[in-house]
C-alpha cells in the first residue's frame, strides 16, 4: 500500500468522528501531550502528518515537537513513525528549521533530514509546479472548492520507495505518483484515476520541463 499524502485542510469534507480525531490530535501536538499524540497516532497512523483542520500554520506533530522543544526521544519516535522531516508548515520551514528558529539545538540531528534519493532543489521545484499544474487541469473545474493540500515532492526524497497516494474527495479516486529518475533528468509518474471528472485515467509523465499526457482511458 503506498503512503498516503494527507491534503485534507476542511472538516467538512469528512465525518464527524474523522473530524474530531483530527482536532484531538493537533490539540494534543500542541499542548506537547505527547502520550496522547502516539496513542492517536498510533490509532490513525494516516494522520501523523497531518495539520489542523482549518488551521493556518500547517504545524504537523514534527513541527510541534520543534516548536516546544521535546525531548529527542519524542521527534525520533514520531520519525519512526512514520513523521517526514522534510514536510513544510505555512512559511516554508520544515521541522528543523523550526528547532533552530527557537533554539532547540538539541533537535537538530534528530530533525535534519535523511534522503534516500537526491534531485537538486531547483529540479525538484519545477518539477513540483509541473505536477500542480497536472492535478489542478483533472479537479480545479469539477471541484473548484476543494481546498486541498496539494502534495510537496521532497517527502518522497526520504522514502525507500519514492511513492505516495493522494486521494482526492469528491473524485472517487486520486492521484498515485512515484519517481522513476533521480537527479537533473528527475521524472514523476503521476497516474490518476476518477468515477466523477472526465475520464477513467491519465498517466502523465513530468520533468522540470514540464508535464506530459502518454496515456488515457486505462481503469
Amino acid at each position: 500500500m503506498d503512503i498516503v499524502w494527507d491534503s485534507i485542510t476542511r472538516a467538512e469534507v469528512l465525518h464527524e468522528g474523522a473530524a474530531q480525531i483530527r482536532h484531538a490530535l493537533a490539540d494534543a501536538a500542541k499542548s506537547y501531550n505527547w502520550p496522547r499524540v502516539f496513542e492517536l497516532v498510533a490509532e490513525q497512523p494516516v494522520l501523523v502528518n497531518a495539520t489542523r483542520l482549518g488551521g493556518s500554520s500547517l504545524y504537523a506533530p514534527l513541527h510541534q515537537a520543534a516548536h516546544g522543544g521535546a525531548p529527542a526521544e519524542v521527534a525520533q519516535r514520531l520519525i519512526g513513525m512514520g513523521a517526514w522531516r522534510t514536510l513544510q508548515n505555512a512559511r516554508g520551514e520544515r521541522p528543523v528549521d523550526v528547532a533552530e528558529r527557537c533554539g532547540h539545538r538539541h533537535l537538530l540531528g534528530v530533525l535534519a533530514p535523511e534522503y534516500k534519493h537526491h534531485i537538486p532543489i531547483g529540479v525538484l521545484l519545477k518539477v513540483q509546479q509541473h505536477f500542480h499544474a497536472v492535478i489542478r487541469g483533472r479537479i480545479d473545474r469539477q471541484l473548484p472548492d476543494h481546498g486541498l493540500r496539494l502534495p510537496e515532492l521532497e517527502p518522497l526524497l526520504e522514502l525507500d520507495r519514492p511513492q505516495m497516494w493522494f486521494p482526492v474527495p469528491g473524485m472517487y479516486g486520486g492521484f498515485s505518483y512515484r519517481l522513476e529518475l533521480a537527479g537533473v533528468e528527475a521524472k514523476l509518474v503521476s497516474e490518476s484515476w476518477c468515477r466523477v471528472v472526465g475520464g477513467s485515467g491519465q498517466r502523465h509523465e513530468i520533468t522540470s520541463a514540464g508535464g506530459r499526457l502518454v496515456e488515457e482511458g486505462f481503469v
